[in-house]
């Protein structure tokens, strides 16, 4: 009997390893993190020029919208969500995609102290901060083509309207409501990985969460920020 209990429990032990590595996926290291940082509000976003990556200008932190996602980078770690309040996943650094890395010093709002000694108006030397690995993994990573470089995607002005109470926290919950109203479909592996990590945990979660994600009272289905979409400049 009591081997019996000690191979079902290391099999328990084995399933739940497996689905833990499943939940977070290629690329994402740590789910729902705390990064410090809140947005009380949709921030606003400008286009980075000549890039597809819009990043928010009044934010107190290094803010970043790309393929979907918004993006930051604080603490020398990059974090990942679908919704501009979290939650963040910490992403790996080899898998950060490649046109946030060449976004130049100056759209940085709070670089970090090593970034000083850097050209404002070139990326950061990510090669040389995070060593001969990384770069190994991701050369030619500063070397492209800016006259393909592709149409930003549009921004998901549609969780303007969710804020305070109205934020959904839920990850389900979040992609019920995306799915719903945004049809961009992300170009990037990470990004894709993202979205159906989501889509899975809304599908386990739908029974319980269903009729729970109403939007604010008023509010127009749309797909994206048409208004917000355009190039505004630069600081």
């Amino acid at each position: 009997m009591q081997r019996i209990l000690i191979v079902l429990a290391m099999a328990l032990g084995l399933v739940t390893s497996a689905n833990a590595q499943i939940s977070v996926g290629i690329g994402i290291r740590e789910s729902n993190v705390s990064i410090g940082i809140n947005f009380s509000s949709y921030p606003r976003f400008v286009r980075v020029p000549g890039y597809p990556v819009y990043y928010a200008p009044r934010a107190n932190t290094n803010y970043f919208f790309y393929d979907g996602l918004y993006w930051v980078f604080e603490g020398d770690n990059w974090y990942a969500s679908s919704w501009y309040d979290g939650p963040w996943d910490l992403i790996d650094p080899y898998y950060v995609p490649e046109f946030l890395l060449r976004v130049p010093v100056r759209y940085y709002r709070r670089p970090p102290v090593y970034f000083r000694d850097w050209r404002a108006d070139a990326p950061p030397r990510w090669d040389e901060h995070w060593g001969r690995d990384w770069n190994a993994r991701r050369s030619g990573w500063d070397q492209w083509d800016r006259r393909s470089a592709p149409r930003p995607a549009p921004l998901p002005s549609y969780q303007g309207p969710y804020s305070g109470n109205r934020y959904p926290r839920a990850p389900e919950q979040q992609s019920s409501i995306r799915s719903k109203q945004y049809r961009y479909q992300p170009r990037e592996p990470v990004t894709r990985q993202y979205w159906q990590q989501q889509q899975t945990q809304r599908s386990q979660s739908e029974p319980q969460t269903k009729g729970r994600e109403s939007g604010p009272a008023g509010q127009k289905k749309g797909h994206g920020n048409k208004g917000q979409e355009r190039d505004q400049g630069h600081r």
